[in-house]
C-alpha cells in the first residue's frame, strides 16, 4: 500500500472561492432550494426600527429544541403584512430565506405573519393576569403617590451592568440621595425568589433601624427577550410588589416591554433611567421653582404693603381734624354745662305756667257733683214715667185677655187635664205606692235589689224597705214554698205589684 503523500499540486483541484463569491453561493443556493416558505414558530427577541421595520427571531414551539431562526421585516402594513411581531406570540411567517453576508448567517425574510395561536410564555402570563386581576392587586385605588424629596431610594437589580450604573448617575446628577442596592439575579433560575425577598426585605426594615429604610423602591432590569424578563412575570414577585409598605418603582426593560410586575407597582417606568428622574426631582427645577415662588411671594408681598399704605392714605384723608374737633366738643360743653345751670329754674317756671294755666280751666267739685245729679234725677225721672206707661199697657192687655172666652182658656183647659193624667199615671207606676199595699223591697247590706230566694245565703244580713223605714234582718236560709192541702180554701189573692 502506497503511504505516500500526494503531491502538492494535488490541492490545486479543490475550488477555491473568495469570501463574498462564497457568500453568493450559499444565498443563491439557500434562496434556489428553498425558495417562498412558511414557518412556524414564536416570536423573541423582537426590536422595532420605527413603525415599519422589524428584526425578531422565531423559536421552535417544542421546549426542548433551542433551535432559532432570524427573521426580518423591511416594511411592515396592518392590511397587507398581517399581525405587529411581538415578543411571545406564536406566529406563522411566509417570506423567502435568504443569507446575511456580513455575519455570515441566514434569515428569513417576512412577508407576512399570521397567529398560529397564543405562545406557551403569554398563554402563562395572561392566565397569571387574570387571576391577579380578579383578586384586585391591580386596581389604581391601591396605587400610592410618590414622596416629594425621598431621603434613601432602595433599588433591586444586579451589581453589574448598566442598570445600576444609570440610576446613581442619574441620582447624582439630579437630586444626590443616598441609594442602597440589594443586589439579585434578574434572569435565570431562581432570579424570582430573589427579587421577592428584595423587595420583602426592603419592606420589613424598620423606619428607625440601624439600616435605614427606603423612602422609594426602584425594581429594575435591561431589556431583553421574553425568556429574560420572565422572572418579573412570575406570581411570587407580583405579589411581594403588591404588599410592598414602600411606594414602587418598576423599570424591567424597555418602553416597549411589558411585565405583570408592572401592573402592581405603583409606577412604571419605561427605562431605569426614566425611574430614577420618577424617584428624585432635579435640583435645578426645585432651585427654579423655588426661586420662583420666593419671587411670587415677595411680588404678593409688595403689592399688600402698597394697597395696605393706599388704604392707610385714603383713612388719613378721612380722618378729621383732631385739635378742631377737640376745640369744638371743648366749646359745645361749655355751652352745655352753661345750659344745665339754667335748665332747673326754666323748667320749674315752665310747669308753674301750665299748672296755672291748667287751674283756670278746672271747676270745683262742688258744681261737677250737683250737674251729675241732676242729670241723673232727670233721667231717672224719664225712666220711671216710661216704665208706669209700659206696665200699665201690658196690664190691660192680659186683663183684656182673661176676661174674653177664647183660644187661651182653652188651651189652659187642656194643658192641666193633661198634667192630671200624667201625675196619676206616675203615681201608678211608683214603686212607693206598691210599698203602701203591704208589700217589703229586700236588698243586701251594698244596696242592690234581691228578687230570688235562692240567691240569699244563710246568715246574710238584709234590709227589708218598708213604706214608713227601714228594717234590718238575719237570713235562716231559703225555705221550700209549702203548698195549699186539698179542701184548704184559697186565700185571696195578693193584688199585683203594677
Amino acid at each position: 500500500m502506497d503511504t505516500q503523500p500526494p503531491p502538492r499540486d494535488s490541492v490545486s483541484n479543490i475550488p477555491e472561492y473568495t469570501v463574498g463569491d462564497l457568500s453568493g453561493a450559499v444565498k443563491r443556493t439557500l434562496e434556489g432550494a428553498f425558495g417562498r416558505l412558511r414557518v412556524r414558530g414564536e416570536v423573541v427577541e423582537c426590536k422595532a426600527y420605527g413603525p415599519t421595520r422589524f428584526y425578531f427571531s422565531l423559536k421552535d414551539p417544542d421546549p426542548e429544541s433551542k433551535a432559532k431562526l432570524n427573521c426580518v421585516v423591511w416594511s411592515w402594513s396592518p392590511g397587507r403584512s398581517g399581525v405587529r411581531p411581538e415578543n411571545g406570540a406564536e406566529v406563522v411567517a411566509t417570506g423567502r430565506l435568504t443569507t446575511y453576508g456580513d455575519r455570515s448567517s441566514y434569515q428569513l425574510t417576512v412577508e407576512r405573519l399570521d397567529y398560529a395561536g397564543e405562545g406557551a410564555l403569554l398563554a402563562r402570563i395572561e392566565r397569571l393576569r387574570r387571576k391577579l386581576l380578579a383578586e384586585g392587586l391591580f386596581e389604581e385605588g391601591r396605587k400610592r403617590p410618590l414622596p416629594r424629596l425621598p431621603l434613601v431610594v432602595g433599588v433591586v437589580t444586579s451589581e453589574r451592568g448598566a442598570v445600576i450604573q444609570d440610576i446613581r448617575t442619574t441620582i447624582a446628577r439630579r437630586l444626590p440621595r443616598r441609594i442602597l442596592l440589594w443586589p439579585v439575579a434578574v434572569q435565570g433560575p431562581g432570579a424570582a425568589e430573589q427579587i421577592a425577598a428584595a423587595i420583602s426585605g426592603f419592606g420589613a426594615l424598620p423606619p428607625d433601624g440601624p439600616v435605614p429604610r427606603p423612602d422609594v423602591l426602584i425594581v429594575a432590569r435591561g431589556g431583553g427577550s421574553l425568556e429574560d424578563l420572565m422572572a418579573f412575570n412570575e406570581e411570587v414577585v407580583v405579589r411581594a410588589a403588591a404588599a410592598c409598605p414602600i411606594p414602587l418603582i418598576s423599570a424591567v426593560g424597555h418602553e416597549t416591554d411589558t411585565t405583570l410586575i408592572d401592573f402592581a407597582a405603583d409606577r412604571r417606568a419605561p427605562t431605569p433611567t426614566a425611574a430614577a428622574e420618577m424617584a428624585v426631582p432635579a435640583r435645578a427645577e426645585l432651585l427654579d421653582d423655588l426661586r420662583q415662588k420666593a419671587l411670587r411671594l415677595g411680588q404678593c408681598l409688595r403689592a399688600r404693603l402698597r394697597e395696605s399704605r393706599l388704604s392707610l392714605a385714603r383713612a388719613e384723608r378721612g380722618l378729621p381734624d383732631l385739635p378742631a374737633l377737640l376745640g369744638r366738643m371743648r366749646q359745645r360743653l361749655d355751652d352745655w354745662s352753661e345750659r344745665l345751670e339754667r335748665a332747673p329754674a326754666d323748667c320749674l317756671r315752665r310747669r308753674r305756667a301750665q299748672l296755672d294755666h291748667a287751674t283756670a280751666r278746672l271747676r270745683h267739685p262742688r258744681e261737677v257733683i250737683a250737674a251729675r245729679r241732676g242729670a241723673l234725677h232727670l233721667r231717672m225721672t224719664q225712666a220711671t214715667a216710661a216704665y208706669r206707661r209700659v206696665l200699665a199697657r201690658r196690664q190691660a192687655a192680659l186683663a183684656g185677655a182673661c176676661l174674653t172666652p177664647g183660644p187661651l182658656a182653652a188651651l189652659l183647659r187642656q194643658d192641666r187635664l193633661r198634667l192630671e193624667s200624667l201625675a196619676a199615671r206616675l203615681e201608678g207606676v211608683s214603686y212607693q205606692s206598691v210599698l203602701a199595699r203591704g208589700f217589703v223591697l229586700v236588698t243586701r247590706e251594698d244596696g242592690t235589689v234581691l228578687a230570688r230566694a235562692a240567691e240569699v245565703a244563710p246568715g246574710a244580713r238584709l234590709s227589708l224597705g218598708f213604706a214608713d223605714g227601714v228594717v234590718g234582718a238575719t237570713a235562716d236560709g231559703p225555705r221550700p214554698l209549702r203548698r195549699r192541702p186539698a179542701g184548704e180554701e184559697e186565700a185571696p189573692a195578693q193584688g199585683a205589684l203594677l
